[in-house]
This record gives C-alpha cells, structure tokens and sequence, in this order.
C-alpha cells in the first residue's frame, strides 16, 4: 500500500482545488475580440469552396489565437498583435505574407496599434523588411519616443530592435503577381471605377480583455500596383485605427483615400463620446452615412468598453470574425451568409 507524507498530500490538494479554481476563475473573465480580412466585391462566385474553406480556416485560426489569449486573463494588446501575426501569415490576405506588389513590383507595408488605456500608439508605413508588420507597429510605440516611422528609416528601425525580417522573395505570390499584370492592363480606371480587388485585404483586430482596456491594430500591403510612397489609411492613428477606453477600439478596411478623409475610426469613437451614439448607431452613421456619401467602400470592426461589438461594411462582403465570453466564435464572409450561417 502506497503511503503518502503531508506534504505529498498537500501538493495533490493544492493542483487538484487550484486547477479547480482557475478553471471556474477563467469562467468568470470578460473579453470580446474581433477581427476582418478585408472588405469589398466578395462574393460566391469570386470564391472556389477550396479557397473559402482556407479562408475560413485562416479566420478561424486567428479569432481562437486571439481568443486564448483574452480567456486566460491575458492584455488585449497581446491578443490583437497575435491575431493579426496569424493573417500576416497566410497568403490570403492583404498583409505581410499575402501583400500586393507596388506599381514598380516591390511591397511596401503598413501597419498601426493604439492603446486604449494609455492612448498610446505606434505606426509603420512603406516598410519592406518585417516578416509581420504588425511588430514593428508595436515596437514604435514601446521603443521609440515617436507615432510613425515611415520608408527606410522603419525598416532600419525594425532592424535595431531586432524583429524578425524576410527578403523580398518571402511576400511574392502568384495571385498578387497576377492581379498587378491585370491592373497595370487598365491603369488608374481600376482606381476610378472602383475595382475593390485593388484596394482591400487589410487585416485587423479589435479586443477589449478583462481589465478593462482596449486594443485596436490594422495591418495591410496597401494597393495593388500603387504609385511609389503611396501611404493610405491603415498606419494613421484615428483613421485606419482608434482606441480610448472611454469609448471604443476600431479597425477599418477599404478605399483608404476616403477613410483618411473621413477619420473613420476616430470618428465613429467621437460619436460614441460627444453624441452619446451606441457603438452600432455610430459605426452605420460613418460607415453606411458618411463614406457612401463622400464614394467611399469599405468597412470597420469595433468594440465599445462594455463589451459590445460592430462590424459594419458597405460592399458586397467582408472577411470577419467575432468572439466573446458570452458568445460563441462566429466567421463571416458575405453580406447576409457566412461559412457558418453567422452575422
């Protein structure tokens, strides 16, 4: 017969009540987390059932990255950053991996992240070396005493600080490579006619942990066959991304030109804060209001500081996904249908 000491016992009682006790603890812990691929004509007929089940996979792989991090009581700002690092991985999306090419077949990258709780924020644009852009947007805002680094001076930047780079061949797909030869065919009518297969594919992510705080990031290769040094929306704090914990966190995809010009994502955060708009109410006056107003297509992802969640688009569909501590993860595609029947 086995005999156990005090002190064995003990240790059993502490992993076997401790463990207990966490588990019911994770119970407890808020959090909501949501994230976009890019927004514009997605459609069935623009997708094999190969290439969206990938897509979805891809999503799906992200939300639950992010997910893990938040359900284990972890800051949004981390969940943001590895949630986006997973879609900067896959060459589905418009954002490290899958960035499109430049007009002079190179890639320049950009990408931002604020901190609700500090309102600090860090950016990066025209950036060619980081494997994930999206770190190098962090390390501005935690190494430097700047917002934004821009060109060669970021990808020094990224170089001192150590991030992890990748040469020029790593971002080359041949679906980006063929949707350049396609637009230098057409020139700048695929700009005036609106051809959202140019401009969209950004990625972001959105969360709100349980301390409280948000995080909001946005990472994206830009335009298909943009003009040297072309900068849009996605590294401008209060355009491309926003977060106060006072009042919201927003990631915004589209026709960057307009959302520049429109401030969506402080905006909708402005609404909320001097209107006294719920997050719904003010992500449809900007989305859905202002930007069809002014031509501009798109679409954001947000999360208010109770908890609440929008993710608002005028095209035809946008790559999204949502999750909460009192809702199940969902995937969307299409306007009305998603893989799984969500949002």
């Amino acid at each position: 017969m086995h005999k156990f000491n005090l002190l064995t016992v003990i240790a059993i009682s502490l992993a076997f009540f401790g463990g207990r006790i966490m588990a019911e603890d994770n119970k407890d812990i808020s959090y909501t987390l949501v994230l976009h691929g890019g927004a514009g004509t997605i459609t069935p007929d623009k997708l094999t059932p190969e290439l969206e089940k990938a897509i979805t996979a891809d999503l799906r792989t992200a939300l639950k990255a992010g997910q893990d991090i938040l359900a284990g009581g972890g800051k949004a700002m981390d969940a943001v950053v590895t949630t986006i690092m997973v879609l900067e991985n896959s060459p589905h999306f418009n954002a490290g991996k899958g960035a499109v090419f430049t007009a002079e077949a190179t890639h320049e990258m950009d990408s931002s992240i604020m901190d609700g709780s500090t309102l600090d924020a860090g950016a990066v644009a025209g950036i060619r070396t980081a494997k994930n852009p999206i770190l190098a947007a962090r390390a501005v805002m935690e190494k430097s005493r700047h917002v934004m680094l821009t060109g060669a001076g970021a990808d020094k930047f990224i170089e001192t600080v150590g991030i992890e780079t990748a040469p020029e061949e790593y971002f080359h797909t041949n679906y980006r490579r063929g949707q350049l030869e396609k637009a230098r065919k057409v020139g700048d009518t695929a700009f005036l006619d609106h051809d959202i297969e140019y401009k969209f594919g950004t990625v972001g992510a959105v969360a709100l942990d349980s301390h409280g705080n948000l995080a909001a990031g946005t990472s994206t290769g830009g335009m298909t066959n943009k003009m040297f040094g072309r900068v849009g929306d996605s590294p401008i704090i209060g355009a491309g991304t926003y977060a106060n914990n006072k009042s919201c966190g927003v990631s915004a995809t589209g026709h960057g030109e307009f959302f520049i010009r429109a401030t969506v994502a402080r905006n909708i955060c402005a609404l909320m804060e001097y209107k006294g708009l719920s997050l719904q109410q003010a992500a449809d006056e900007v989305v859905m209001g202002q930007l069809v107003e002014m031509g501009g297509d798109g679409g954001i992802i947000s999360v208010d500081k109770d908890g609440n969640f929008a993710l608002v688009f005028n095209t035809k569909g946008m790559y999204r996904g949502s999750v909460s501590h009192r809702s199940a993860a969902k995937i969307g595609i299409y306007t009305h249908t998603s893989a799984d029947g969500s949002h």
